[in-house]
């Protein structure tokens, strides 16, 4: 009974899900292009106050952190480490797929650089690779003191990161050449996730911006150029005409 019971168990137990994931190269179907127009890219008033902003901050955050005691800094390193207490790395290969694995942000680089390699197939794993971003261009090297004593937190990666991979075989590298992954990696290849859209149309919205703009500009001339008895009210420069003194 006892040795049924236990059949029953382990058959109606679940697999176990994988701790990454690996997204196969993205297609042009899945990654449709949509054709914006020119107006699309216009800056904006908030735009060029959001950019003001950001620098701003970028500023007085350089300018103050030579101020900063060893206490401040560890004291805002552990409000950091609360908040983002995992960092999700996506390792880009240049065939454009995928290797995606979620990490304690108290990790070190070289714990993403051991999930790589042994993501890797058996020839492969023997090949030096890099870890990088760009742009600007930064490489995470496990022989960089300022890089390999820092957690994932310190290094800025989290919450989340993309990280570019480079073999020291070049041939590794070409764009037309699969990841080189291990089988078992590459049997649980998955589509990337449909990326949400947070714009509607914009020409539709410009439009609508423009009408609403055009509406109040109108009742606002309309307002002032009417006395309270109901006369129109002209303009002294336009009754007089632009060469009238």
């Amino acid at each position: 009974m006892t040795d049924s019971t236990n059949a029953n168990t382990d058959s109606t137990t679940a697999p176990e899900k994988p701790s990454f994931r690996y997204f196969r190269p993205p297609t042009s179907a899945q990654q449709p292009r949509n054709e914006l127009p020119d107006h699309y890219f216009d800056v904006t008033a908030a735009d060029v106050r959001a950019q003001q902003a950001m620098l701003t901050a970028r500023r007085d955050a350089l300018h103050n952190a030579p101020l900063r005691t060893a206490a401040m800094r560890e004291a805002e390193d552990r409000k950091r480490r609360a908040r983002w207490p995992q960092t999700t790395i996506r390792v880009k290969f240049a065939d454009r797929s995928a290797l995606e694995k979620t990490f304690p942000s108290t990790d070190k680089i070289k714990s993403v650089y051991a999930f790589v390699r042994g993501s890797l197939r058996e020839d492969v794993k023997p090949i030096k690779f890099v870890l990088y971003q760009s742009p600007p261009k930064r490489e995470y090297k496990v022989s960089d003191p300022k890089v390999r004593d820092l957690s994932l937190v310190e290094l800025d990666l989290a919450p989340s990161s993309v990280l570019m991979i480079k073999f020291e075989d070049d041939r590794l590298n070409q764009s037309d050449v699969p990841a080189p992954l291990d089988a078992s990696v590459l049997a649980l290849a998955e589509d990337f996730p449909t990326p949400p859209v947070f714009d509607t149309d914009p020409k539709a919205d410009k439009d609508d911006e423009k009408g609403a703009s055009g509406s109040r500009s109108r009742a606002n001339l309309e307002l002032a150029g009417k006395k309270e008895d109901g006369e129109r009210k002209y303009p002294k420069w336009l009754k007089l005409g632009p060469s009238a003194k």
